[in-house]
């Protein structure tokens, strides 16, 4: 069913009392990573009332919060799946998917939990770009101020901000294998990959605190939550933004059978992530309008660069069959499960604190590059991750790689005027060869660094890619027909003073009064590395540029 245009009488809201208590100073939509950011940080000011809508529920869930259950989290219910695009080359016999976060904290509260903020440089080709004021010495206050670091302290780490980030309380002697392994393929030792140069092999830190996961929703919500000049809704979909003469003024909603308006008094902010906020941009009448008028809906902007610019790390899976239980697999057995699940409700340590993927590395792809091109995951199991095998026997390992800087660019364009259908998303990997020879090489290296005697001792057999595609050609086809999306889809509502730009660098949207975006959508090229901790940084920002 479409919500657009809907009446007062039609959403069952009596105009007098209901249109009173659904008036708030802010609307934040999308409470993700961002978004939770931005809720929490309006309502310090009590003079404010804010709305934080989420599509999702309550993040009650047990498993979120425990960091060794990130294999609940990584393929359960609290995902939603949506189908993309493959090209002509990648073959596949089935639509593929990539899943989103479908819950309060969003990815913060099913990811694994990695903290990685990218590269100086990364910030530096953003205001190079028109996003005037994110240089890295811009944006560096605003980690500092939202982080509580449990090892550093110094220029570029803070302590006593919301979000607890620490190091992995339990290190799994695969893990430390793997690492020697890396040594020994001519890859340094990094102490701190967000010291600016993340070159090596290291250990990653974690958004944790005392042994249990530090989303967003936790840090930024916990106490926030008791406000009452805050108010968090749960299970709502939001439909469209309402614009009246040039302005955002609120926004229509379901949720459940009910279909609810709230409005706005100062702003609405977008917070959906990089997928959602186009499509409800585009439902709104904001976007290219002949991709708007396509689907019957008025146009009230034309904003062309509205869902293109789609940028996502590609993911490559190496998947090792060990000769014992070597790995987490084998807590996959009751009897261990249950001794891991001890430790942790006594000592919140052991198996159950880590998230399972404690070590990784970044190196080069392209030696062109000045640095790191390729981020490494060494996940301690076989199909943890959606979408990844498990292995005969049942005990295996995973080497996971990424070109962390792609130069492909997709789009996110609408398939149906119908808010709960999904949009169609076209990643287009690969588009530009650059990214192939870099994940390719990338790839190479992987697999020489798990030949490598510290790790192959653990070694039965090599599961994917088969064992006797060992050139480079076969690499390359492997990596062009196994690739998946890394699920960190950004760039869709870029940050900008061009005329393809979305919002300018303080994340007004062109064109309309009273409207923001806040989330990955804004950035203007992907960071060199898991993005969340940037969506953190955004929201902090965000709200300062609110309350300014």
């Amino acid at each position: 069913m479409t919500f657009r245009n809907l009446g007062s009488a039609r959403l069952g809201i009596r105009p007098a009392q209901s249109a009173e208590l659904n008036t708030f100073d802010y609307i934040v939509v999308g409470g993700g990573s961002t978004g939770c950011v931005v809720a929490s940080r309006l309502s310090e000011d009590p003079a404010v009332n804010v709305l934080l809508l989420e599509e999702g529920p309550r993040d009650r869930s047990p498993y979120i919060h425990i960091p060794g259950a990130y294999y609940k989290t990584a393929q359960g219910p609290l995902l939603k799946r949506i189908p993309w695009e493959p090209m002509a080359e990648q073959e596949r016999t089935e639509t593929p998917t990539m899943v989103q976060a479908r819950v309060l904290g969003g990815g913060s509260s099913v990811n694994a939990m990695i903290y990685i903020r990218g590269v100086p440089s990364d910030y530096e080709q953003w205001a190079a770009m028109g996003a005037d004021g994110w240089g890295y010495a811009d944006v560096l206050p605003y980690f500092k101020r939202a982080e509580d670091n449990n090892r550093f302290s110094n220029d570029v780490h803070g302590v006593g901000g919301p979000l607890g980030v620490s190091d992995v309380y339990y290190i799994h002697p695969l893990t430390r294998a793997w690492l020697q392994a890396c040594q020994q393929a001519g890859l340094p030792y990094n102490p701190d990959f967000n010291s600016g140069d993340p070159t090596g092999c290291g250990l990653y830190q974690i958004t944790a605190r005392d042994g249990r996961r530090s989303s967003a929703a936790v840090a930024y919500l916990k106490q926030a939550r008791k406000r009452s000049n805050l108010r968090i809704e749960t299970g709502c979909t939001v439909t469209r933004v309402i614009i009246e003469k040039g302005r955002a003024v609120g926004v229509e909603c379901a949720k459940g059978t009910r279909k609810i308006v709230y409005r706005a008094q100062r702003e609405v902010v977008l917070s959906a992530g990089a997928i959602a906020s186009p499509k409800l941009m585009m439902l709104s009448g904001l976007g290219p309008a002949d991709q708007i008028r396509r689907q019957g809906l008025t146009v009230h902007a034309d904003i062309p660069g509205v869902g293109q610019n789609l940028q996502d790390h590609t993911e490559i899976s190496l998947v090792y069959q060990l000769n014992g239980p070597h790995s987490y697999d084998k807590y996959k057995k009751l009897h261990w499960k249950a001794a891991a699940g001890l430790n942790y409700a006594l000592f919140r340590n052991g198996p159950a604190s880590s998230n399972l993927i404690e070590g990784g590395a970044f190196w080069w792809g392209n030696k062109d590059e000045t640095v790191p091109d390729i981020q490494y995951f060494m996940v301690v199991g076989a199909g943890i991750e959606e979408g990844v095998d498990a292995v005969p026997g049942g005990n295996g390992c995973t080497v996971n790689l990424g070109q962390i800087r792609p130069r492909s660019r997709g789009e996110v364009t609408l398939a149906s005027a119908d808010p709960l259908a999904n949009p169609r998303v076209a990643p287009r990997y690969f588009s530009d060869p650059h990214d192939l020879d870099a994940i390719t090489e990338g790839t190479m290296a992987a697999l020489d660094i798990m030949a490598q005697p510290a790790i192959a001792s653990y070694v039965e057999t090599r599961h994917a890619p088969a064992p006797n595609l060992n050139s480079r050609a076969d690499i390359r086809t492997f990596c062009q027909r196994t690739a998946h999306a890394a699920l960190h889809p950004s760039g869709t509502c870029r940050m900008g003073q061009d005329d393809m730009a979305v919002v300018d660098p303080q994340l007004r949207v062109r064109g309309i009064e009273g409207l923001r975006i806040a989330d990955a959508s804004i950035m203007p090229t992907l960071i060199s590395g898991n993005p969340n901790s940037v969506c953190i940084m955004i929201g902090e920002r965000a709200a300062e540029f609110l309350l300014t």
